[in-house]
């Protein structure tokens, strides 16, 4: 009896943790009632949801992603053409299919949407890229991003090519963006915990005794690449609306670069290290952005040269990697078993 109470907190206390995180967020945002800092906290919002999705696959199967951004292209376009008032994608956007041309959807059923569409063609490549391990699968999901890019660079009718499309309803309240960040850390802790969670990170300490006890381990990967790519789909909606506008390369190396790095400062093995990571270099981020601008010192502007932002991460990974390879959070999950909070290795239990 005495062991019900610490299991229940282990299984529930980490999503409950990083979801009180965010929560501080929205509450400040509340508190300041500033229309730039809301929208940092908006970006930090898809961010998190983000880099969550990524961590659901990379976390749990050990297969570095690199394609995964490419899935918020397709979502970001997918509620784009959802949202866009029909007279406007009838003039942009000429190739799209009659049904689509005519149709206008709410904004919380066109992210869904979205996820949904980018859930699907990874459904359909991933029953290819899941049978390649390590670097090969890596690569591989590299040229998934690539030739994502250069189609929305190119079909000019159904996307725009590289011109951006407007029209998106922008979003500027704060708290949808937080509820789907606060979906993404449950759906993905959710998933860590089931069975297919269970046996995927056991495929990925151990393959060959995995695949000896009966996982079925590219079945396993193709799971949690559709789960990943829905969050990531349901990120690339939710930052169309955030700003308005797509483009595809918006969907690119800078913003996997930026995600990655998130993952690997936070933990990637850990949903607590996909949260942490993100709040720990979106603050970097935003303290180095305005120091492009300039900041006044007493009468003395100081600024900072154009581009230091992307070296400064470089260096932060760096560091990270030499001090602590596995991470902040070194790969553990932060639980509350009672006053203070206690940290368990993320494989405990598994």
């Amino acid at each position: 009896m005495t062991k019900r109470p610490s299991i229940f907190l282990r299984t529930v206390s980490t999503p409950l943790i990083l979801i009180l995180v965010l929560a501080c967020f929205l509450a400040l945002a509340a508190l300041v009632n500033s229309g730039p800092f809301n929208q940092v906290v908006i970006d930090a919002f898809v961010k998190v949801t983000l880099v969550v999705g990524l961590y659901v696959f990379i976390g749990n199967s050990g297969v570095i992603s690199f394609g995964h951004i490419g899935f918020t292209c397709l979502g970001a376009y997918a509620t784009a053409w959802l949202t866009i008032p029909p007279m406007m994608k009838k003039m942009a956007l000429p190739g799209l299919p009659d049904l689509i041309l005519e149709t206008k959807l709410p904004f919380g059923i066109a992210i869904v949407l979205g996820g949904i569409f980018a859930a699907i063609f990874a459904l359909i490549v991933g029953k290819i890229l899941m049978r390649l391990s390590g670097i090969a699968a890596s690569i591989a999901t590299f040229a998934m991003l690539a030739v994502i890019n250069t189609v929305y660079s190119n079909w000019e009718r159904v996307t725009g090519a590289t011109s951006s499309v407007v029209g998106i309803p922008i979003v500027r309240v704060v708290w949808p963006y937080f509820l789907a960040a606060a979906g993404a850390i449950l759906i993905a802790h959710l998933y860590a915990i089931s069975r297919s969670g269970l046996a995927l990170r056991a495929a990925r300490d151990e393959a060959i005794a995995a695949s000896a006890s009966g996982v079925d381990i590219g079945r396993e990967r193709l799971i949690a690449f559709i789960i990943s790519a829905f969050i990531t789909g349901l990120a690339g909606a939710l930052s169309a609306h955030s700003v308005g506008v797509v483009t595809p390369d918006t969907f690119y190396l800078n913003l996997t670069f930026i995600c990655l790095s998130m993952l690997v400062v936070g933990g990637m093995n850990s949903l607590s290290g996909a949260v942490m990571g993100v709040v720990v270099l979106s603050v970097i981020i935003q303290v180095l952005r305005q120091f492009e601008k300039g900041v006044d010192f007493g009468g003395t502007v100081l600024a900072i040269p154009n581009g230091l932002q992307e070296i400064t991460i470089g260096i932060v990974m760096v560091v990270i990697l030499i001090a602590r390879p596995s991470g902040l959070t070194r790969n553990t999950e932060i639980v509350w078993r009672r006053w203070p909070f206690k940290r368990v290795s993320a494989t405990a239990g598994s």
